[in-house]
């Protein structure tokens, strides 16, 4: 029996529908309304207004037509998040071409999978260091007719050639896309390791943008509102968010580089902020780093709890008492307020997901007056499920948006009904039989339950995926199976769910270290224990992680290892009986190691 959620709020899509149709209502609604936000080459924010940006984005897709390409063609951007990116985006499902991102921290290995399963017959990528990857593989893309690089002028040269084009042949080609027509193809790993790439239509996503704003309209409707997207926008959180952006009246600034974050805050004074957990954990190390040692450290710490207390009893909206809500307007005044002011000043709710977050951290950002609103999704139905801005509950991944349905099975397992649900894996029948039922469920993988209040609560995942808390998925097998191609490794646990970034423990194989050692005429060692500690044997496993993190991306890799002085087993319990690791039970066992040899700071 299902225990289901289901949102009341209903968006009715037409055949007409197409992402295309978004930026078109944006235009007519308010052409002279800001849009686009962005920097130039001297680092000053800029701006395009909705009829200029969507004059752009045409002209650029009539040179497009111009250069033979027409609808059902791939076209690819391999690049961070950029403006060119969403004017290559819209400009190409204008006409009906299928856009397939890819992450720029991607290795030429992963591109060539993508481009060739996709049969990509463009690629725009940003700059020479992706030029770079494109020319190793260069030989081995037999669908490729042409590469553009948005660093030598791609945009503008496109918007040369859509001079030659009338704007009649554009027309008649954006008439054509319609609500069924694939709009993307997304990549995810998958369980196996195997890349899945999951077919997103237009009148799915064009749902979902539209969904999301009927949704939370306190946020999407806000007066001069903006939103700054720093996220990848190959990941499908970041590039649903850019479509229900231009279908409500914020605005969208766009600027993948992290680096200048704190400044862009500042400058963009968003009044939405959307990352996935380690910004806000980045936020507050940084807070916590800033106080130091001493009294200033005793008044963080001080705040830190007051906030929390705070955001206790406002969660179990139970009268909040007279001394806890005086120390929260107390440190409001002397720790929240210049948190606030880091970024921006302006926003009164923040959306976070693509990573469970620390429950304690989201009490803290909700006592200080930043409520974290979790969202949930995956990229075969978007961010489906979010917290609401009434009402909301810390610790939830929200309810159901607008036109989805939810719903935990016996198992716990957690699927997804709706018109946002993808139609199925590229050139993957069989695997897309697997994950959808006869009843039209999305089986997840993951694991939750819902509450009496039909708010979804995460408490597991059923899939073998790591999710760092940068929000990358990682699929552990690929680098397991590389370690153990080095004699000395008997087994490795990749590990890194809910942290800043991948390791591994691994265990030795004492007679091969002692083969391994003979050979270079060194004496044996006597115990695990004390091959562990051998700086040659050291060295080996170095080199075996550099060589398994060539076949990720540097999001990927494994950062740090630790070589264990014991075994896994399955008389230890941290083997399966068909030799399989125990990805928990190895993680609770070594918690301690893990804390202090690994993620200590």
């Amino acid at each position: 029996m299902k225990k289901e959620s289901a949102s009341p709020l209903t968006y009715e899509t037409s055949p007409g529908d197409n992402l295309f149709s978004i930026l078109q209502k944006r235009a007519q609604q308010s052409p002279d309304g800001e849009l686009i936000k962005y920097k130039d080459e001297v680092g000053k924010w800029q701006s395009f207004s909705a009829a200029e940006f969507l004059d752009l984005v045409k002209l650029i897709a009539r040179g497009l037509i111009s250069r033979g390409f027409k609808k059902g063609d791939a076209l690819a951007i391999l690049s961070s998040t950029r403006w060119e990116w969403t004017a290559f985006d819209y400009a190409a499902l204008s006409i009906g071409m299928v856009v397939v991102p890819i992450y720029q921290t991607d290795s030429p290995l992963q591109i060539k999978g993508i481009l060739n399963d996709t049969e990509a017959k463009i690629l725009i990528a940003e700059d020479r260091v992706q030029k770079e990857k494109i020319a190793e593989i260069q030989s081995e893309l037999p669908f490729m007719k042409s590469e553009w690089m948005i660093d030598e002028g791609a945009l503008v040269t496109f918007c040369e050639l859509g001079k030659a084009v009338a704007e009649e042949e554009w027309e008649k080609r954006a008439e054509e896309v319609k609500e069924t027509d694939l709009a993307t193809i997304v990549y995810t790993s998958g369980s196996t390791g195997e890349p899945k790439g999951a077919e997103l239509t237009h009148g799915m996503l064009c749902c979902n943008a539209y969904s999301i704003c009927m949704t939370v309209p306190q946020i999407c409707y806000q007066d001069q509102g903006c939103y700054l997207c720093f996220l990848p926008l190959a990941h499908i959180f970041a590039r649903s968010m850019q479509f229900a952006v231009t279908a409500c009246s914020l605005s969208l600034a766009l600027e993948g580089d992290t680096k200048t974050l704190l400044d862009d805050f500042r400058k963009v004074n968003p009044t939405l902020i959307l990352g996935v957990p380690r910004v806000f954990e980045k936020i507050y190390n940084a807070a916590t780093q800033k106080a130091g040692k001493g009294a200033s450290s005793s008044v963080f710490k001080k705040a830190v709890r007051a906030a929390k207390d705070w955001s206790k009893y406002q969660q179990e909206k139970s009268p909040i008492p007279t001394m806890v809500e005086y120390r929260k307007r107390f440190y409001s005044r002397i720790v929240y307020k210049k948190i606030l002011k880091a970024l921006g000043n302006r926003a009164s709710f923040a959306v976070t997901g693509g990573a469970p977050i620390d429950r304690g951290l989201s009490s803290f950002f909700n006592g200080i007056g930043l409520p974290l609103l979790e969202g949930y999704g995956l990229t075969e139905c978007c961010p489906c499920v979010l917290n609401p801005v009434e009402g909301y509950k810390v610790g939830s991944a929200g309810k159901p948006i607008a036109s989805c349905s939810i719903a935990v099975s016996e198992e716990g397992e957690i699927l997804i009904k709706g018109p946002m649900v993808f139609r199925g894996y590229h050139n993957d029948p069989n695997l897309t039989a697997k994950v959808m039922d006869e009843e039209g469920w999305f089986h997840t993988g993951d694991l939750g339950e819902i509450d009496e209040d039909g708010f979804l609560f995460i408490t597991g995942r059923k899939k073998d995926l790591i999710i760092t808390a940068g929000g990358k998925n990682v699929c552990p097998s690929v680098l397991e199976a590389a370690m153990k191609l080095c004699p000395l490794v008997e087994e490795c646990a990749v590990i890194g769910d809910k942290k800043p970034f991948v390791s591994a423990l691994i265990t030795l194989n004492l007679g091969a270290v002692n083969e391994f050692l003979a050979s270079r005429n060194l004496p044996s060692q006597e115990s695990l224990k004390e091959a562990s500690q051998n700086p040659l044997v050291y060295n080996c496993i170095l080199r075996a992680v550099d060589k398994a993190n060539e076949k990720v991306s540097r999001a990927e890799s494994i950062r740090k290892f630790l070589i264990l002085p014991s075994e896994f087993s399955v008389e230890n319990g941290l083997l399966t009986p068909s030799m399989k690791i125990r990805r928990e039970a190895i993680t609770k066992r070594f918690k301690g190691e893990i804390e202090k040899k690994i993620y200590s700071r």
